[in-house]
């Protein structure tokens, strides 16, 4: 009965595509057929009362909209940002767009949105990131607000009476720091020729600062972050309250539930007035539109008066499969960052590139502390040829994440160095490569991480960095997507302490990296060895392969005399007892983490000989169909085709588990 019912819904979904992709421009009412789509492809949807839909159909052949005759013109007509004002938004939002913003015609997702939300209904809006959904939403908001109250327009901005911080208008959440702070550069912008106040309410920042800043200047629009947001409104000494609320908007909702800020969602709007007292609009905006979403959605609509908005084309190829994804399968640890700088060298030298601008993700705040501070003592960080590196990571403050984040968005050329605080929703123009190193801790991470390339038309490339020994964990994380092996890095496969020669470039990378590691204090590293032994290991990764893979970092590639050291309890609680090459601390006393006598102090590195030979000693044979969907085997990740081997013919060093070389392992040409 189950695969019959699973056949029916799979012959009912296609041809409910086979109707949508042979629609022609031609006057129809599309509302059942989309309300019928949805019914048969996405049954989570039932939930969704769907009396107003407004959902952009397209042709097979093109990207052409297909309007609906009960559907008015103006609907699918306004395009261009200076014919708002035929729909009634003031003309200072639209100079503040068009002459400060310099924006003139809308994208498909502002078209969208900003048309049905300015009807004043509540609006679910399926769409990605990056598609310039941020005016989409504050559009409506801010003339909704204006137009209850027209004194903040009818009087010069400077004249205009100071609001107060119980006078919050509108409230908008955002899942993290870095996407409310650009939000609210971008509200700021649209208030200029208004009275309207915008303030932020962000975690990592100072909360007394924020705080005596609403105090004093009051607030209109709140952008925010959930969790601080429940802060200061459940303070009774803030003095923050919204009991005029019109407007309420969730962007990435799907985000925000993933990191668990439900509870927190659900606690906020608790404390607004009830939507039957004081009417408020709501704008949800979301990727995707999971069971979980749909809840919420209903929790917070009006459902007598409600829109869903398709904004994605469902013939278009996704960012992850449109931007071309390698991966580099490397020795060992001690390989990634030499690696790297090879790769930089090779992208800037290909003819006719682009500036080279970079995102580089570690799965780790530790890391990417370490890593900045490595390659800025590089040739990268230094001299006249040199790359303007930043980095983002949890530990830094909302002000230092802010102006890092600023500096690489206006930078032609640059290196960002983040942990996945970037890795959603954060738009950085122009952005060439995004690198990811070690192992993403899931498919969808590594989806959005990717996805901060090849935006706004531009091409862009994604490159994954892996030890040998992950590289079957990787494609158990990542089934379906088309990253190809790449094996012409000579970097990758040379082995530390092996005895072979390395070529003059190659030597040159290696040396540069263990002269940088000198500049790094040792307590820095610790942590890197630290937070990759707390790690998801998986079922075809071990925590000895990992064990081993950081005592050869330390070992060989820093040239320390022995690893860093873990406390009996760090070493219990983490499923290590008895795992080979786990050194454990005794004695501590109150000393803390690594801090023993050999461990203790700076600096410490050792810099590892490298022999240089002009000939290049490394094969060049390179893999092909790494995750290609031409070998891909349809929806159960069988893998088909021709077998490939990957790595080098033994394993360098012993086996992690009987002491004795392995030979390598084959994998087919599917991720």
């Amino acid at each position: 009965m189950f695969k019959s019912t699973v056949q029916r819904h799979a012959r009912l979904g296609n041809l409910a595509r086979r109707q949508l992709s042979t629609l022609t421009s031609r006057q129809i009412r599309p509302r059942q057929l989309i309300a019928s789509y949805q019914r048969w492809t996405q049954p989570e949807l039932h939930s969704i009362p769907l009396k107003h839909i407004t959902s952009r159909l397209y042709s097979h052949e093109s990207a052409a909209p297909i309007q609906s005759e009960d559907t008015p013109a103006a609907l699918y007509d306004i395009t261009e940002f200076e014919d708002l004002s035929k729909l009634g938004v003031d003309e200072r939002i639209v100079r503040a767009i068009t002459v400060d913003m310099g924006y003139k015609t809308m994208t498909e997702v502002q078209s969208l949105t900003i048309n049905p939300a300015l009807k004043g209904t509540d609006l679910v809006a399926q769409a990605k990131t990056g598609t310039g959904k941020t005016l989409g939403f504050l559009i409506p908001v801010f003339q909704r607000i204006i137009t209850a109250d027209p004194t903040l327009v009818s009087r010069p901005a400077r004249t205009i009476q100071r609001s107060r911080p119980d006078d919050i208008r509108a409230i908008i959440l955002s899942p993290t720091r870095e996407l409310a702070e650009q939000i609210a550069v971008e509200a700021k912008k649209l208030a200029r020729h208004t009275g309207v106040i915008v303030q932020t309410a962000v975690g990592g920042t100072q909360k007394r600062e924020a705080l005596w800043r609403m105090q004093r200047e009051g607030c209109h629009v709140l952008v925010a972050t959930p969790g601080r947001l429940q802060d200061i409104m459940t303070d009774p000494n803030t003095g923050v309250a919204a009991p005029k609320i019109q407007a309420f908007v969730l962007d990435e909702a799907d985000r925000m539930l993933d990191v668990g800020f439900s509870d927190d969602i659900r606690n906020i709007i608790g404390l607004l007035p009830p939507i039957n007292q004081v009417d408020r609009q709501t704008l949800l905006f979301s990727a995707t539109i999971p069971r979980d979403v749909v809840h919420l959605a209903k929790s917070l609509v009006k459902t007598h008066d409600f829109e869903f908005v398709q904004t994605i084309n469902p013939d278009e190829t996704p960012t992850h499969e449109k931007v071309p994804q390698h991966l580099i399968p490397v020795q060992s640890y001690e390989n990634w960052f030499p690696t790297i700088l090879e790769l930089i060298d090779k992208a800037r030298a290909k003819p006719g590139a682009r500036p080279f601008k970079a995102i580089i993700f570690f799965s780790n705040t530790a890391t990417v502390q370490f890593a900045n501070l490595v390659f800025k003592a590089t040739s990268l960080g230094r001299g006249y040829d040199g790359i303007p590196i930043f980095d983002i990571h949890s530990k830094l403050t909302q002000g230092q994440r802010t102006r890092s984040a600023d500096s690489f968005r206006r930078a032609q050329s640059g290196i960002l160095i983040s942990s996945d605080v970037t890795a959603r929703g954060m738009d950085f123009p122009n952005v060439t490569h995004v690198i990811q190193v070690g192992l993403p801790p899931d498919r969808d991470q590594y989806i959005h991480r990717v996805g901060r390339t090849g935006r706004a038309g531009n091409d862009g490339e994604g490159w994954l960095i892996l030890a040998e020994v992950e590289v079957d964990e990787a494609r158990k994380r990542l089934p379906g997507l088309p990253i190809k092996p790449v094996r012409t890095f000579e970097a990758a496969s040379h082995t530390l302490g092996g005895g072979e020669e390395a070529s003059p470039q190659v030597a040159k990378y290696f040396d540069e990296i263990s002269n940088a590691y000198n500049r790094a204090p040792r307590h820095v590293f610790e942590a890197v060895y630290s937070s990759l032994l707390g790690q998801k290991f998986g079922r075809s990764l071990q925590a000895e392969d990992v064990v081993q893979l950081l005592n050869n970092w330390c070992l060989k590639g820093l040239g320390w005399e022995q690893q860093p050291g873990l406390p009996p309890r760090a070493v219990q609680t983490r499923g290590l007892s008895g795992v080979p090459g786990v050194r454990i601390l005794h004695n501590q006393g109150n000393r803390g983490f690594g801090s023993n006598e050999e461990d203790e102090g700076f600096g410490g590195f050792r810099s590892s000989g490298y022999q240089s030979r002009g000939s290049n000693q490394f094969g060049s044979s390179r893999g092909s169909g790494f995750g290609s969907r031409s070998s891909f085997g349809g929806g159960n990740n069988n893998f088909r085709g021709r077998s490939q081997n990957f790595g080098n013919d033994r394993r360098g060093g012993n086996d992690r588990r009987g002491g004795r070389d392995r030979p390598r392992e084959s994998f087919s040409t599917s991720f």
